[in-house]
């Protein structure tokens, strides 16, 4: 056999390979006939791929006796499934104030998870990665697993993130965030912008071609779908709301463009707590212990000055609404992050803003049912992807001797 001839042989089975082991990643035990239906192989050929993957640690034949079926000739039918051991998946959410760790299986159920608050001021970009791999680790260890079981981790961070992993030099903000968790994490490592994870979620919880998920909880973000392909933009800028700058109403109070709904509602009660004229109970709380959950609640309670911190921040919202909806011709707006437990009132506000003589639908205000754990979440579920687009890419745990 000649080096061409070779060269193609080993093509052909990288590629059988892969088509196998992407149907067995969303199976749970399958026939060789089975695998022949999904992927239009010869009965021959999956038998010696499945052998192949059986040797290489990602598969295992299932003998289950009576359970077992049954070819037509009466031969037991050869049944596989994806090996537990062969590995897990991190998702990290490196927030500013926060770290959050799940591990997953390869078919994304949740087997342990970690929660961390930090101060990434005080630690700077070496403490943010020692405090990530120390919180792993012990999220492997609950789990009985180790850094070597880890195939893919997918860091989310607010920052702007290119197709590289890398943030803008220009940002002191951004490169604190992202801060060198590549070389620093076991195994395969991708960083990626914490809303563009969020509207990743977004998807595999609610398909749609093309929605906006804001990321709106101490800073603002927002993962862009447009015809079913998430915006990143040649430097990672897509989704950043930069234009925010530009619609801000300019009173004395307003904070800067990045503040998201939740530390905007913190620092506009803060504010005005003292200094308001009528009756509020916000009042009765310590100044500085308002936080955003307690200006949500005494809106839902009828609170007059929670009232109109939730309009100003209904008004904030629509006026984003429309500038997506008018550009992208976005159909879904999501709130997500922990703040969306608490946003209903904003989201009824904002939709009795929407111009109704626009001629174009009004993008949906909805609120994510994800919480905080949207990146994180988001997190797995871009690592699985990528496991499932490349599955030969990753090395599987060493099968034991």
């Amino acid at each position: 056999m000649d080096g061409t001839t070779a060269s193609s042989t080993q093509l052909l089975r990288q590629i059988n390979s892969e088509a196998l082991l992407r149907f067995a990643l969303q199976e749970q035990v399958f026939t060789a006939g089975e695998a022949m239906a999904a992927t239009g192989l010869t009965r021959a050929t999956v038998l010696g791929v499945c052998d192949g993957l059986v040797d290489a640690g990602w598969l295992e034949e299932v003998n289950d006796g009576a359970e077992a079926g049954r070819a037509p000739k009466g031969r037991p039918a050869r049944r596989y499934q994806l090996r537990e051991a062969a590995g897990v998946v991190v998702g990290l959410d490196a927030g500013e104030s926060h770290f959050t760790v799940i591990v997953a299986d390869l078919r994304g159920r949740e087997l342990g998870k970690r929660r961390r608050s930090i101060d990434s001021h005080a630690l700077g970009r070496a403490g943010r990665v020692r405090s990530a791999r120390e919180l792993i680790r012990l999220a492997l260890a609950d789990v009985g697993r180790d850094a070597d079981d880890v195939l893919l981790t997918v860091v989310g961070v607010p920052a702007p993130v290119d197709a590289e992993g890398r943030s803008p030099r220009g940002g002191e903000f951004w490169q604190l965030m992202n801060s060198g968790f590549d070389p620093d994490l076991q195994g395969k490592v991708l960083v990626e912008n914490d809303a563009n994870l969020a509207a990743i979620a977004e998807q595999a919880q609610q398909p749609s071609a093309n929605v906006a998920t804001l990321l709106s909880g101490e800073r603002f973000g927002a993962g862009l779908i447009v015809d079913g392909r998430l915006l990143r933009g040649r430097r990672g800028g897509a989704g950043e709301m930069r234009f925010l700058d530009i619609l801000a109403d300019n009173k004395p109070d307003d904070e800067g463009i990045s503040d998201g709904f939740g530390a905007l509602a913190r620092k506009w009660a803060r504010k005005r707590v003292q200094s308001y004229e009528g009756t509020t109970s916000l009042r009765r709380l310590p100044e500085e212990g308002i936080n955003a959950e307690d200006v949500f609640q005494a809106a839902r309670e009828g609170d007059p000055l929670a009232g109109d911190i939730i309009a100003r921040l209904g008004v904030r919202l629509a006026r984003i609404a429309v500038v997506l909806s008018s550009l992208l011709d976005i159909e879904r707006v999501v709130i997500a992050g922990g703040i969306a437990r608490g946003i209903d009132p904003v989201l009824e506000h904002a939709h009795s803003l929407l111009p109704v003589d626009s001629g174009l639908p009004l993008p949906e205000l909805v609120a994510s049912s994800l919480g905080a754990d949207a990146v994180v979440q988001g997190a797995i579920e871009s690592a699985l992807t990528g496991i499932r687009h490349e599955p030969m890419a990753f090395l599987p745990r060493a099968l034991q001797p």
